[in-house]
């Protein structure tokens, strides 16, 4: 009876299976939604907090648009924003290969 019982016990072991779910993150999608609102490529990502903080820097620089920096800042804040995003969802991809 024992040796049924540590056979039963082995087969049960062996078939357990493990299954990996890669969760990869589109470049583009992420590049598009921060062109869309700045900030929103980032919190795709998973960086919260960086998202935020495009999404004040953004707001900063529309308010500056009043003594005329903001026209100068804005696109800065807002392409950089778009690229960061497209390259920080590549760099997560390739971690996870």
């Amino acid at each position: 009876m024992d040796e049924h019982v540590s056979s039963s016990q082995s087969t049960a072991h062996s078939s357990t299976q493990v299954i990996i779910v890669k969760n990869q993150k589109s470049p583009g999608v992420a590049a598009v939604l921060s062109f869309f609102f700045s900030g929103l490529g980032q919190i795709y990502n998973g960086e919260i907090m960086k998202g935020i903080l495009f999404i004040v820097c953004g707001g900063i620089s529309i308010l500056l648009m009043w003594i005329l920096i903001g026209f100068l800042l804005y696109p800065i804040v807002w392409i950089y924003g778009m690229y960061d995003a497209y390259k920080t969802a590549v760099k997560l991809n390739s971690s996870m290969e």
